[in-house]
């Protein structure tokens, strides 16, 4: 279950995707977007590491793969998502592993991690990602193919191209100038009174500051790859 973006996310892409789909981490919490109803008629599961409601299997995904294909039945979905699970796995390269194998061919991953968040524990938060390191986790997947990566903050709808300046915000009145924002530009200049008199210089004092941020992608695995150990 993502949040409010990352359903956004799927809506905005749905068109692109096909069944059977698994969702990993499907557990709905309250506050959550509910994928499973963009896709109503078509083959949909939902799993997740403890019960709980859109939770059809309780499963592991560093299980050895046998048993997690004997779980799901041996079957090979079009789609797989994951949102926010992978900061939780002690072994997300595994995971990316058995998520490739479970792809039928030309099947998509639909991915959401975080670049930069509070630590969350559920049980526990071990890892943040960039979108270079998510290729390297999955390296028969084609992050390329859709031109679908980006950024998202926790302001609804905010979506952005991945650049050396994700997730910053910046204070320089230069910087917003260069890019054609002029008001944001005038107002990073006057935030430079405040600084001049030390007040915020906690906050002011840096060049710039990374807001809470999510790299959203989309892959396909490649047609030419045979990807080790499926049927």
């Amino acid at each position: 279950m993502g949040d409010i973006n990352q359903g956004e996310y799927v809506r905005l892409h749905k068109s692109k995707l096909s069944g059977p789909f698994l969702e990993i981490g499907s557990r709905n919490y309250g506050n959550t977007e509910d994928l499973r109803s963009l896709f109503l008629g078509e083959k949909y599961i939902g799993v997740d590491m403890s019960k709980g409601d859109n939770v059809d299997t309780v499963l592991d995904f560093t299980i050895p793969f046998e048993s997690l294909d004997k779980a799901l039945d041996n079957q090979r979905f079009g789609t797989i998502f994951s949102f926010s699970v992978m900061e939780h796995c002690e072994n997300p390269f595994l995971m990316a592993e058995n998520m490739m194998r479970l792809l039928k061919p030309g099947g998509k991953i639909v991915l959401s991690v975080p670049f930069a968040f509070k630590f969350h524990g559920y049980p526990s938060d071990y890892w943040r990602f960039t979108e270079e390191g998510v290729k390297k986790m999955f390296p028969q997947i084609d992050w390329e193919i859709n031109n679908a990566s980006v950024w998202h903050s926790n302001k609804k709808g905010d979506f952005k191209k991945i650049d050396a300046d994700i997730g910053k915000i910046q204070f320089s009145g230069k910087y917003y100038r260069n890019n054609g924002e002029m008001l944001r530009g005038i107002a990073a200049d006057l935030l430079k009174i405040p600084k001049l008199l030390g007040l915020y210089d906690w906050i002011l004092g840096h060049r710039h500051v990374i807001q809470p941020t999510m790299i959203d992608m989309i892959g396909e695995l490649r047609d030419e790859t045979t990807v080790k150990g499926a049927p």
